[in-house]
């Protein structure tokens, strides 16, 4: 299967930014989340669906690398990728300046599958993943 993307733009509103007048360092996730959203919708898997299926996939490991700060006003590009969905949903991040390119963060997050009545962990994605997927992305 190829590999599946997204990408959003957004701008750094000033609520977002800390005493020092740049983004403050925990919205990078709010902007992972919104990409990471827009993913999952691609193949039909958002939260909604998510739960409807009898799953809940909580983030279990978060990483984060600033390169640049960003600044009030600042138009972002953010882009997500599913790297694995086999047993888990390993998605990669990268936000880029949108008008230079310029790369401020990247990181990935690791999501996995609970089931939502029993709360025990799927070591195995369940089916609902691997049809929504082959439907959005055929061979």
């Amino acid at each position: 299967m190829p590999r599946l993307s997204a990408e959003v733009e957004l701008e750094v509103p000033f609520h977002d930014l800390d005493v020092l007048a740049v983004a403050w360092h925990g919205h990078y996730l709010k902007y992972f989340e919104i990409a990471r959203c827009a993913l999952l919708r691609k193949f039909d898997y958002d939260y909604p669906q998510m739960a409807a299926s009898g799953y809940v996939w909580p983030i279990v490991e978060c990483r984060l690398k600033y390169v640049r700060s960003a600044r009030y006003g600042q138009r972002l590009r953010v882009h997500a990728e599913l790297l694995e969905y086999e047993n888990r949903f390993k998605i990669a991040y990268r936000i880029d300046d949108a008008a230079s390119a310029v790369k401020l963060t990247q990181g990935h997050t690791i999501q996995v599958a609970v089931d939502a009545k029993t709360g025990e962990l799927q070591f195995v994605s369940p089916a609902i993943v691997f049809e929504k997927l082959a439907k959005a992305c055929p061979s």
